[in-house]
């Protein structure tokens, strides 16, 4: 379904009653319907053309629901399905969703709640149409996106111009950010779209080493600096002489370093650790820090004539929360490439609900869960919200309910049996009447009936 575009429905059911109301409205809100009452013949032109929607009964003529289901994501794997079942089949219900139905409408229903879900299928629909369609323009024309760094949304195309801005530029950069939010992606874009992209680009963590080792790794060290120098070794500095260099946890970097570093960005010459010989490099300088650097430098733990050399172009790299509608790209991207080939689907609650999330760990956070879901599927097609979305621990007692607790469904399935009964008997056991004071059609009520075990 394209962007305008009227999103086409199949509408399978039987029972003329609920499928000319429904039809209608459906088509009143602006949708493409066709209509059939057989499931055979829905299975036939499932094979023939492609639908955006199947709304199936779960009981058809010709061939059940679970069949129209398969032969649709058979045909086209993005095609949603909403499944129609009493109350008594809630449990076939849940089975056809383990085999990929996206939602399932109880009978009887209100027409309006059908277009309220319907809506928001269509409207996650064109959103990932739309992120489809700007990755496509993206690879195509060249200058628009940012190489390896994937976002529609406004914050991040406002960060994509100032890189494309300032990456042919030689001026420092500071990307600052919360962890996960994939700054070594933009310091790696800057790199790529610079006249020294055929250069090397050298990245290190300032967090991950101690002082001694992390100088080390910088400046390099001669032969007999220290007592496990048995040769002569080169920094990342010297590494990366001609491009372009990546200082990520710039906020952890001790004041010792700091001094070295802020000369060699003033003079782009140092010594090896233990030498005396200057070394000069021709070099780029790209940061990053997950804290307003500024506050280390008002807290005294960051040299305020290094933060201004270093941050001659601020990024404020903004996190996951604030990318509205960047999510389902992301995760499509994620699918594509964790899955192997294979065809994954996430349905459009599951998208809603992970929307919702706050997502801490940001963008890495999304994709270490897109891995487990995939890692969990097993012989699956859809990823299942458990896998996709953390549970709150909080909440987890309300999840699992103690056992000696009876399910809402078993004592509303009891209640609605009882009910059916009295009704019965309080009309002579006339099933038409009976379907009249229930308000529900008598093909509802039969399946009940049948269901329940009640003649």
């Amino acid at each position: 379904m394209a962007v305008g575009e009227a999103m086409q429905i199949l509408l399978v059911e039987d029972e003329q009653t609920i499928a000319i109301t429904l039809q209608d409205d459906l088509e009143g809100a602006g949708y493409e319907v066709t209509h059939v009452a057989d499931g055979a013949a829905a299975v036939t032109l499932l094979s023939q053309r492609a639908f955006d929607l199947v709304i199936t009964d779960m009981r058809l003529p010709g061939a059940d629901g679970l069949q129209v289901l398969a032969a649709a994501k058979r045909a086209r794997p993005a095609t949603e399905v909403i499944m129609m079942t009493a109350y008594a089949t809630v449990e076939q219900a849940v089975e056809a969703m383990r085999l990929g139905a996206d939602d399932y409408i109880q009978k009887p229903f209100v027409n309006e709640h059908v277009l309220e879900r319907i809506a928001r299928i269509g409207k996650f629909r064109a959103l990932l149409h739309e992120n489809q369609r700007l990755r496509e323009e993206l690879k195509s024309s060249e200058g628009q996106g940012l190489p390896g760094v994937i976002g529609r949304s406004r914050a991040m195309q406002d960060v994509f111009k100032v890189v494309r801005t300032v990456a042919s530029t030689e001026a420092s950069v500071l990307i600052e950010g919360e962890s996960g939010t994939g700054k070594e992606r933009i310091a790696r874009a800057i790199h790529q779209l610079s006249p020294r992209r055929e250069k090397p680009f050298v990245a290190l963590s300032c967090g991950a080493l101690p002082d001694t080792l992390l100088e080390t790794e910088l400046f390099g060290h001669e032969k007999g600096a220290f007592t496990d120098a048995q040769r002569q070794r080169r920094g990342r500095f010297e590494m990366a002489d001609g491009g372009s260099i990546f200082l990520d946890d710039i906020d952890d970097m001790p004041m010792s370093v700091q001094v070295k570093l802020l000369r060699v960005l003033q003079e782009r010459e140092f010594e090896r650790v233990g030498g005396e010989s200057l070394i000069r490099v021709d070099i780029r300088v790209i940061a990053a820090t997950k804290v307003p650097l500024l506050q280390h430098v008002r807290a005294g733990k960051f040299r305020e004539d290094l933060y201004y050399r270093l941050s001659v172009v601020p990024i404020r790299l903004p996190p996951l929360r604030e990318r509205d509608g960047d999510l389902p790209q992301l995760v499509q991207h994620f699918v594509e490439k964790i899955g192997g080939g294979r065809l994954f689907t996430v349905k459009t609650d599951v998208l809603e609900a992970m929307a919702q999330y706050s997502w801490p760990g940001n963008v890495r956070e999304l994709e270490n869960h897109v891995a487990q879901a995939i890692a969990m599927a097993g012989g699956a097609t859809v990823l299942r919200k458990e896998h996709l979305l953390p549970v709150d621990k909080t909440r987890r007692a309300a999840l699992e309910p103690p056992t000696q607790l009876r399910p809402l469904r078993d004592v509303l399935v009891e209640a609605e049996r009882e009910h059916l009964k009295r009704v019965l008997a309080g009309v002579g056991g006339h099933r038409t009447k009976a379907a009249s004071v229930l308000g529900i059609s008598r093909k509802v009520l039969w399946e009940k009936l049948k269901d329940y075990g009640i003649e």
